[in-house]
Parts: structure tokens; sequence; C-alpha cells
């Protein structure tokens, strides 16, 4: 006999299969408004771009509350950790090498878990008192979806509560981790432009950027997993706080040939302008100028305390206190544009451990190596479904 979680899982390998970049997730948008529609959820497609928003009225009045998922894959050439391989091969079973675009952030589970929720609970609508409301976002990892859903006003119209999400990780497959107060930072996006193509400049200017730097990214998958297993401890949590990561890579391109592109990732956000204003010395004092291609830095994304609390003391009943883990830093090299569905309405964001040591399943986003235990994405409907309808019912 089929189960739902045996669909969801077959649901997450046709996204797998077919991954979509940021922009283009035509086919995924599709296949979660035919499940949303066919559950008998209100649903409007084309929300800032492919973005799905769906709306399930509960039996009662009550608040509004908003669950989130994202859709696109990872421009594999640009946006995975260039660590060594494994030599396993790339989620085995149903896909045998890695393309330039797949889904390595996780995002085919956020979106079947999503959906995941939205079935459980359309099949018995009484348990919702209120209304609930599922975003599907495009356009996540350029950190624009978010923005461009916004914009359209219709999660806004709905007055939202609160918002949740969850977001894969490398902790073990049967945890879910929450952060009160923490979550991931802000980014800066910067260009170092030294007129002339001189690489000597260039190289010493780099030099002096990178000792700005206080936290080493990882260099391997053993290293995500140890960096990351390091938020949980008290002990070193707040040197993680007090991190400051920059990262840089060379750009040669034909609108600014000898120039050096710096992505900038700090915590916490308001050392943004200080940053910004040591940069720009540095640049000009070799004799360039420091460009901004896209604006202002964005946002962090902070899990409010107190209802990240509440969720962490529920999920602690409804799964065994054994099945909770207490983030007490922010990961340092990361951001998410869930920040801005957060500045809309508070909530937070949720680990979801997806490894799996047994296997290899390393389940750290963004490696070459990227592998979930897909039972994961029926732990994540269970306490999702329930957190929201706990929510609900709290008026």
């Amino acid at each position: 006999m089929t189960t739902i979680d045996d669909e969801l899982i077959e649901l997450r390998r046709e996204i797998h299969r077919h991954p979509e970049l940021a922009g283009a997730e035509r086919q995924t948008a599709g296949l979660v408004a035919e499940q949303l529609r066919a559950a008998g959820l209100r649903v409007t497609t084309g929300v800032g771009g492919h973005g799905v928003l769906a709306v399930l009225d509960g039996s009662a009045d009550g608040p509004t509350v908003v669950y989130r998922a994202d859709l696109d894959a990872v421009d594999v050439r640009h946006n995975a950790l260039p660590f060594p391989r494994s030599g396993r091969v790339f989620d085995e079973g149903f896909a045998s090498r890695v393309p330039e675009v797949a889904h390595l952030c996780g995002h085919d589970l956020h979106t079947a878990i999503g959906v995941g929720v939205a079935r459980t609970l359309a099949r018995d609508s009484t348990r919702v008192r209120g209304r609930l409301a599922f975003v599907f976002q495009p356009a996540e990892e350029p950190l624009q979806g978010a923005r461009a859903m916004l914009a359209t006003g219709l999660v806004q119209k709905l007055a939202p509560r609160e918002s949740y999400a969850l977001h894969c990780a490398p902790f073990p497959a049967g945890t879910l981790t929450v952060s009160p107060g923490y979550g991931l930072p802000g980014v800066d996006n910067l260009r170092i432009v030294l007129p002339g193509g001189d690489d000597a400049a260039l190289a010493a200017v780099a030099a002096e950027v990178a000792k700005i730097n206080t936290v080493e990214p990882p260099r391997s998958v053993d290293d995500y997993h140890a960096r990351f297993h390091a938020v949980l401890d008290p002990r070193i949590a707040a040197s993680i706080q007090e991190s400051v990561s920059v990262v840089q890579w060379s750009e040669h391109t034909p609108e600014a040939p000898p120039a050096a592109g710096l992505m900038l990732k700090v915590w916490p956000q308001e050392l943004f302008p200080e940053l910004r204003l040591r940069i720009e010395r540095l640049a000009a004092q070799a004799g360039g100028h420091v460009e901004y291609p896209y604006g202002d830095p964005f946002p962090a994304m902070v899990n409010s305390v107190d209802l990240s609390a509440a969720a962490g003391d529920y999920l602690s009943t409804a799964l065994g206190p054994e099945s909770v883990l207490w983030g007490r830093a922010s990961w340092p090299h990361n951001c998410e544009d869930f920040a801005l569905f957060l500045d809309e309405a508070p909530g937070a964001m949720f680990y979801l451990g997806v490894a799996d040591a047994g296997t290899g399943m390393n389940g750290a986003p963004h490696t070459l190596d990227f592998a979930a235990d897909e039972r994961a994405i029926g732990l994540g409907v269970r306490a999702m479904a329930g957190l929201l309808t706990h929510r609900l019912a709290a008026g």
C-alpha cells in the first residue's frame, strides 16, 4: 500500500530529476500547484515569477500563519563548495552524476515537505483553527524570490501573524534543530576594481582583505560537519557569533577586466557599514575603488526568541526530547531570504537533519556530494503539520 510518505519521496525525486535554476522553476511550480489544487487549496500561481501561493481555510476563525518552501536548484559551477568528492554516487538510485544544475541545497525536499504538510492538513481541516498560507518561493539562491513575491502584496493581504520554514542540515536524520534568537547572517556583495590590470597589486589588496577574516570556511565535508555541529555547543557559541567571514574570488569580465570580486558575509550585520569603509580604504590606497553590484546589503535572518522557544517546547513533547537539538549560535557561512518573510511576520526557520553516516549521506548543502536521507521528509511533514496547528490553536 502506497503511503503519503512514499508519494512525497517520489515527488522529491521527480523534482530532483528535473532541477530548474532560479527564475526558471516552471515545471516545479506546476507540479506543486497541481498537487495543492487536487488537495482542495485555493492556489495562485505566477506570484513574483514562478511562485505559488496556496491558502487553506480551517474550520474556525483564527490567525493566519505562513509556511514557506523554496523551489530553485543550484548553479553548480558558481554555488557548490569545492570540496574533494568522496567517490560516492550522487544520490544513488535516481541520479548518477552532478550536472551543471542540481538540487544540492535540499530545496527539492523542502518543496515535498511543504506539499505534504498542505495535503495532510487539507484532509482534516478541523485541525486548522484559522488560515494557513503555503508559500512556494522561486529564486532563493540569488536572494530575489522572497522580495519578488512580497512585492505583489498578496502575502501581506492575508495579514499573517507568524512565519515558519525548514532547511536541510548535516545533523542526523530524525532530528530538528531550534535556534532561538539565531539564524543566518546577511550578505554584502562588493567588487574591488583596480584599473590597469596589475595582478600584483590585486593580490596585495586581496591579502589585506583576507586579514579582516576571523573564521575560515570549511575545507572538507568532515570539517563542514564539525563546524555545523559547533553551533550546538554553548561553550563556543560566543566566538561563532563574533565571527567575520570574507570570501573572495578573482573576476575578469569585459565590464571590469582587472577586478577582484569580494563577497562578504558577516555576523552581526551591524558591522556592514564599518567593513565597507575598511574595504573602500584598502581599494583607494591601491588606486582602485569599490562597486556594489547588488546595492544595499541583504539583512540577516534572525529567529524570534519567544516563538522559537515555544516551537522547541512543542516539538520536544510531540517528537520526544531526543529528536530536538538546540542551536546556540548562527552558522556563519550562508544567508537566507526567508529573512524578508520574518520581517513581515516573526517566526523561525528550523534545521531538518538529513544526514546518515551509516549510508554515507552527508546532508551538507552546497557540497557536490550532498545527499539526504529521504525518511526525513515524513518527519518534517508530521512535525510542521503539528506545529502549525498548535500555533493556530494558540489564538
